[in-house]
């Protein structure tokens, strides 16, 4: 039994909650008080991660240009970098836990999911 379970359909609805979420958040929780990187990292990535889900071979996207697997290793990427920056930058405070807990959830949606939609929801899709 696989402990995968995030479809590609899921994880692309995730993408531009994710996406959003990056982008408004900032401001929302006063980020980059330790660092005006803290602020704007999150809000580039997160125009980043809407780009590339645009553009991603999966349902919610408008042009099927990058395949699957590869957004996924983007994916993969992003968290390490949302692991180290803090670090690496010297983040403190609530820009310095942000991190690191995005760092976690992306890591988790890369390990929980599917690199193929199952063949029950690709029909529908």
């Amino acid at each position: 039994m696989s402990l995968r379970f995030i479809t590609p359909n899921m994880h692309g609805v995730l993408d531009y909650i994710v996406g959003t979420t990056l982008i408004v958040a900032p401001g929302l929780l006063g980020l980059g008080v330790s660092s005006p990187l803290a602020f704007w990292l999150s809000v580039l990535t997160g125009l980043a991660v809407i780009a590339m889900s645009l553009i991603t071979d999966y349902r919610f996207s408008v042009a099927q240009i990058i395949p699957f697997w590869l957004h996924l290793t983007v994916d993969a990427v992003a968290a390490v970098v949302f692991l180290v920056a803090p670090f690496a930058f010297g983040f403190a405070g609530l820009d310095f836990v942000y991190y690191l807990v995005n760092a976690a959830a992306v890591l988790v949606v890369v390990a929980f999911g599917l690199t193929e939609q199952p063949e029950s929801d690709a029909a529908a899709a």
